[in-house]
């Protein structure tokens, strides 16, 4: 698996710490920022399609996925558990900031602030995709601050109970970040499969792609363009997954159990048998301490044209009594001086 290496996500790690931490934090932070109720009030969430796109690309998406894949340890029943900890806080706080989303649409000019939630969108989007862009850009928060300025009508103003409790947007908020923590689920349960298989930092960038088509529709509004339910955010994300997966990959395996040293018997025998060759050779230079061969003796490197036989472990023996054949030296693999069998 290639693990990601984006700099915000290292310094979010960095301050946060514990992987747990680091999800949660991650899957809180559109509702802290401001974000999911932008969208909320945007009417991003009024069709089912826009409730699963906002789930899994707003609460689920790259981050979500890079911090369980490559960041959580434990098995998955551990992981689980943490995932549904996490969102039994996500859930409740999004259906409470949806259900302030009528109070707020009173007193705000909604085609102002629709396209400042399409701008938070695609800022999100380039963030997700590179760094060094996102350096240059604002915070999401602040352009929402500007967009709440920009489209702000105290004229309209007005405390509705009956409608800051309205079902329809509680449970669609709820919804969204029950999408959002599915996804987390499903990623936790199927993490020892995708681990290795999933290119991170090729579905981070994916899923860039899918919020920027996510923000097309909002701020292409005034010009009736993609004004469309076809859930085109997420079959682009569809794909996304398509290419960051490789069926074939898996799990890097230790290194130690591929190395050449970890080999099977068959492949000690030689090297004992070098050795054992080693010392050979070293006693037969040692030969004259030992009382072995006399120095007289011809040396084992004399050419095989001695009047007598040479016999010895090491070299050829001359069965024709020291007359050599036309053949032999094509023959004979030990016609080079003090060659071996390459097979010791």
């Amino acid at each position: 698996m290639s693990v990601s290496r984006h700099p915000i996500a290292l310094r979010l790690e960095r301050q946060v710490g514990s992987a747990t931490k680091l999800l949660a934090t991650v899957m809180v932070l559109p509702l802290i920022d401001g974000i999911f109720p932008a969208l909320v009030i945007a009417g991003v969430l009024g069709t089912a399609t826009g409730v699963v796109e906002t789930g899994i690309l707003i609460f689920g998406g790259s981050a979500t996925a890079a911090v369980i894949l490559a960041e959580m340890d434990g098995s998955r029943r551990e992981m689980a558990t943490s995932v549904l900890l996490i969102g039994a806080v996500v859930v409740p706080i999004a259906a409470i900031e949806a259900a302030f989303a009528p109070t707020f649409k009173a007193f705000l000019d909604l085609h102002v602030f629709e396209r400042f939630a399409g701008l938070v969108i695609l800022t999100i989007a380039a963030k997700t995709a590179s760094s060094e862009i996102g350096e240059y850009l604002p915070s999401p928060g602040v352009i929402i601050a500007l967009g709440f300025v920009a489209s702000f009508d105290p004229a309209g103003f007005a405390v509705r109970p009956g409608e800051m409790t309205s079902p329809e947007y509680v449970v669609n908020g709820a919804a969204a970040a029950g999408v959002g923590v599915s996804f987390a689920l499903a990623v936790a349960l199927l993490s020892p499969h995708l681990r290795g298989r999933v290119d991170i930092d090729r579905f981070r960038f994916g899923s860039a792609v899918a919020l920027g088509v996510l923000a097309l529709p909002i701020l292409l509004g005034p010009f009736d363009l993609m004004q469309t339910e076809a859930p085109i955010a997420l079959a682009v994300l569809a794909v996304t997954t398509l290419f960051a997966y490789d069926p074939n990959a898996g799990p890097v395996a230790d290194s130690g159990d591929d190395s050449p040293g970890d080999e099977d018997g068959p492949g000690d025998g030689p090297r004992d048998g070098d050795d054992e060759d080693a010392d050979e050779e070293g006693g037969s230079d040692e030969a004259p301490a030992d009382g072995d061969p006399a120095p007289t003796d011809p040396p084992l490197d004399a050419p095989p044209d001695a009047p007598g036989p040479i016999v010895d472990d090491d070299v050829a023996v001359l069965a024709n009594g020291g007359d050599r054949d036309a053949g032999d030296d094509e023959s004979d693999p030990f016609t080079d001086d003090d060659s071996r069998a390459p097979w010791l």
